[in-house]
């Protein structure tokens, strides 16, 4: 591993990989209003919730490296204490980066980027029409950290009201098909994350139930040259291994037999053959089917 000291090089070369490893980072399109009602609209990929109950957002109009001024839309926020945080998706994805755009105070980004206002319902600040969803923020807090160019300013916000467009709501109509969001993220330079297609997949939360853990997965599993820790993780998350009725059953399993018979000769290879059926198993979700050749491929003697 290279060592980079925040201390030892330029705040713009670890700005660089700092936001190159943290990622991908989800976006606050922030819209906001000075004291005069003048529109500001402005993405910032120091973002995140970090509550429900109040539901809470932060985010971070940082202090610029290059020359260590400041963002409109801190001084807006600080004004005023209200913003609308507005989710990015594909579809605004160029026209919300063309509002990142350093225009001089007053210009409305709205106007530049073709996007609509809308008026909120609670605060000042309007949300963008097309944003799938947009949260109408009262500021909590205002936290700065530093003075230098690239320091943070915390803006801790509680989201008063919540918009979300019908169109990325799911069957029962309280979550948001992440499919249908299409959610964009930031990375590190110019880089951006689409957040649908093969980019998503699922993984069941080990919340209801303990799982047994890697540490007591068979030794023959548990340092298995096929297995990834992922894999491994996956087993690990089940709370029991198949009993000696289920594997008796699945003994008869067409590919099993097949794979067993053809490698009967070579214990090595019939064993790594049977470890990437496995894997292939796990990676389809079959995760008792997985264990059952893996018990299966147990080293005999």
């Amino acid at each position: 591993m290279k060592v980079f000291d925040p201390k030892e090089i330029s705040t713009g070369e670890f700005h660089a990989l700092m936001l190159g490893a943290i990622a991908p980072r989800p976006i606050a399109f922030a819209s906001t209003v000075d004291k005069e009602g003048n529109v500001n609209l402005s993405p910032f990929s120091f973002f995140n919730c970090f509550g429900s109950n109040p539901p809470v957002l932060i985010f971070s109009p940082a202090r610029r490296v290059r020359d260590n001024s400041g963002k409109h839309t801190l001084d807006n926020v600080l004004e005023t204490g209200e913003v609308v945080i507005n989710i990015c998706n594909y579809s605004i994805v160029e026209q919300m980066s063309l509002a990142s755009t350093e225009y001089d105070k007053g210009v409305n980004e709205f106007t530049k980027s073709g996007l609509t206002p809308v008026a909120s319902t609670l605060i000042g600040p309007p949300r963008v029409a097309e944003a799938p969803a947009a949260f109408e923020c009262k500021v909590l807090e205002v936290k700065p950290i530093g003075d230098k160019g690239g320091a943070a300013n915390l803006v801790i916000c509680e989201a008063v009201l919540l918009h979300v467009n019908e169109n990325v709501l799911g069957p029962d109509g309280k979550k948001i098909d992440p499919f249908k969001l299409d959610a964009v993220a930031r990375l590190g330079g110019d880089w951006y994350l689409r957040a649908n297609g093969d980019c998503l997949f699922e993984l069941p939360k080990p919340l209801q139930s303990k799982g047994m853990g890697i540490d007591q997965l068979p030794d023959h599993i548990r340092t298995s040259q096929v297995l990834t820790g992922n894999n491994l993780a996956r087993l690990g998350n089940t709370e029991a291994m198949p009993t000696p009725e289920e594997l008796q059953a699945y003994e008869h399993e067409p590919m099993l037999r097949y794979m067993l018979q053809t490698h009967a000769q070579n214990p090595q290879e019939q064993e790594r053959q049977l470890h990437l059926f496995a894997q292939k198993l796990l990676e389809e979700g079959r995760v008792q089917d997985a264990w059952k050749v893996l018990l299966l491929a147990e080293p005999k003697g």
